[in-house]
This record gives structure tokens, C-alpha cells and sequence, in this order.
């Protein structure tokens, strides 16, 4: 009989930094898809704490909204005994691979990401060199697992670019050492636009609070946001151009309900946009409601929480290290 060895899967990295709640948005576009995505890929997931310090978050705040973000991932479904679910902080190899990194990037590919000029603009006060550098700590991020894919957005697009270029240069001058990582190209997520500018996307930093449905907004919340939804004069459940509120509106209830449009639109036929909204909004808040009874059981057990974190991130260190160690001696760090 022949002994075949399994299979080996595929490394999927994905993070999210814990500046706060996700929106509706981020959870139909990204977060739903990553509990699938452990059936077929090796999943590594953290809050990306790091990253936040470059805005100079309040201390206090920070350590609980990482809290809050790991149990959000937690509440999505992500098992982390299937997966590992950690918190970037909490393995020191992000940031000394981040540091050999710095040495292998030019300041020219540095400063022409377009995420750094943006940013650079909205904190002129602010504009330190971690946000400079903090594509380069993304590098490490992705490198130190030898992710094979990282899914991203259209805004991150740049940032794999630069991590795939760094790890290609570091590999030219010193040896194979990391994988070149590609954009997860999974199962397409909704793109859920704001519901007072259905031009744009759903943002939880928007200033208008009725545009965009927290993770954890309460039943009354999202339906009163819901019925106060840009729309259009019509009057017509239909999917069409120019009619961006409503596009929107039908994307969110197809993606709680598995609906196509026709079907969407056949449901409501001769219905006003008054009785669809509250469709939607309750659909939305059906959807929704598991994971928000598994955060507050989660939140109300801290040192489950904290114990979790620990040994996803003592699972993260093991392949963490092994990279870092590799990079080392190529750069001549290691002297034993």
C-alpha cells in the first residue's frame, strides 16, 4: 500500500488593528470569509497592536480595545485550536524582523507609498517614523510565516508589493529565506458602501455616526440607521445604475440572506423602500446577533481571553522564531 503524506496547506496571514470596532462592512467584505478559509489553508490571525501605536493611542484605551479585538475574532467563529489566533505584541520577532527589514529597504520605495503620503497629511503634527517605516513592519509580519497569501483590500494592495520586494532583495543578497507572499484571491466579500453616501465605502471613521453599523451596535441602533439610509426617489426594490443606495441596500441583504437580486427583487415587488429597510435591517441584525452574544460571554471572561491570546501566541513564536533565526545567521547576527 503506498503511504502518501498528507497534503501540505497553504499559509494564510491575516490581521486587523484594534483602533475599534468593525463596521458592518468589514465583517460581510473580509472577517465572515475567514472562518472558511481554515477548511483548505494553514490560518494564522492576530490584532495588529503595533501598527496602532503610530497615532499615539491612549494607553488604557489600547489594551482594551485589543482585548475587545481579539475577542471579536474570537466571536466570528475563529477557533484557535484549529487556527492560530494571537496578538502581533505578544511575539517579539515582529518587530526585530522589522528591524533587519528597515536595513534591506530603500527610502525611496519608503517614501513613495501613497498610504504614508495620505496619512502624513491627515497627522501633520504627527508624522513619526514608525508610520514611515510601518510598511516594512508589515513585511515582517507577513514574511516571519511564510505566508503564502495575505488577503487584502485595494487600499494594502502597495503594501504586499513592497513585502514581496524586500523579501525578493533580501533573498538575491543573502539566500532563500522568505516566500514571496501573493493576495488571497478567495471567496468575494460584499462591498458595503456608507448609508448616508452610498458612493462611499462603509468607514468606521466616518464623522457621520448614521453612516456606518458597528459589529456590536444594538438592535434599535441598526434599525433606526437602516431607516434613515439614503435611497433614491424610485420607489422600485431593483438593481440598477444610479441607483447606489439601494444597490448597496440589496448587497447587505443578499449577503445575510443568500438571496440573488432577482430573487430579492421579486420578494419585494410593489413594496415600498420603507418595509425593505426593515427587512434589511433585520436580516442584518439576525446575522449579527451570534457573534455579539459570543463577545459578551467572551468580554465577561478575561482571563480566558488572556490565556488564549498567550498560547496562540506562544503557536506564533515557534514558526516566528524559526524564520527570525534563519535571517539572522544569513545577515551574520548569530555567532554560534
Amino acid at each position: 500500500m503506498e503511504n502518501t503524506a498528507p497534503e501540505k496547506k497553504p499559509i494564510v496571514l491575516s490581521m486587523i488593528q484594534p483602533t475599534s470596532i468593525p463596521t458592518l462592512g468589514n465583517y460581510l467584505g473580509a472577517l465572515k470569509n475567514w472562518k472558511a478559509m481554515s477548511e483548505d489553508y494553514n490560518c494564522l490571525y492576530a490584532v495588529a497592536d503595533l501598527h496602532a501605536l503610530t497615532v499615539h493611542p491612549d494607553p488604557a484605551k489600547l489594551r482594551q480595545q485589543i482585548l475587545e479585538m481579539y475577542a471579536i475574532l474570537l466571536s466570528i467563529g475563529l477557533d484557535p485550536e484549529k487556527n492560530i489566533v494571537f496578538i502581533q505584541s505578544q511575539v517579539a520577532a515582529h518587530a526585530e524582523l522589522a528591524w533587519i527589514l528597515d536595513c534591506y529597504t530603500q527610502f525611496g520605495e519608503a517614501s513613495r507609498m501613497t498610504q504614508f503620503k495620505e496619512k502624513s497629511q491627515k497627522h501633520a503634527d504627527n508624522v513619526n517614523v514608525g508610520l514611515f517605516a510601518y510598511p516594512v513592519l508589515m513585511a515582517a509580519d507577513i514574511l516571519l510565516y511564510q505566508a503564502n497569501f495575505v488577503p487584502i483590500g485595494a487600499d494594502q494592495k502597495q503594501h504586499l508589493e513592497i513585502a514581496r520586494d524586500i523579501a525578493t532583495r533580501f533573498n538575491t543578497l543573502r539566500g532563500n529565506t522568505f516566500t514571496l507572499p501573493e493576495p488571497f484571491i478567495g471567496k468575494v466579500g460584499a462591498r458595503v458602501m456608507s448609508l448616508q453616501d452610498p458612493k462611499q465605502k462603509m468607514s468606521k471613521s466616518d464623522p457621520n455616526p448614521k453612516a456606518s453599523v458597528s459589529l456590536l451596535d444594538t438592535p434599535e441602533a441598526i434599525l433606526k440607521k437602516f431607516k434613515s439610509a439614503v435611497t433614491d426617489s424610485e420607489a422600485c426594490v431593483r438593481y440598477a445604475d444610479g441607483k447606489d443606495g439601494i444597490n448597496n441596500l440589496m448587497s447587505i441583504y443578499s449577503c445575510c440572506t443568500g438571496l440573488d437580486y432577482a430573487a430579492i427583487e421579486k420578494e419585494f415587488e410593489g413594496k415600498g423602500y420603507g418595509d425593505f429597510k426593515v427587512k434589511v435591517a433585520e436580516a442584518v441584525i439576525e446575522e449579527i446577533r451570534p457573534v455579539q452574544e459570543e463577545y459578551k460571554r467572551l468580554m465577561a471572561d478575561k482571563q480566558y481571553l488572556l490565556d488564549t491570546a498567550a498560547a496562540g501566541a506562544e503557536k506564533a513564536a515557534r514558526i516566528a522564531n524559526r524564520t527570525l533565526t534563519k535571517a539572522k545567521k544569513k545577515v551574520g547576527l548569530l555567532l554560534g
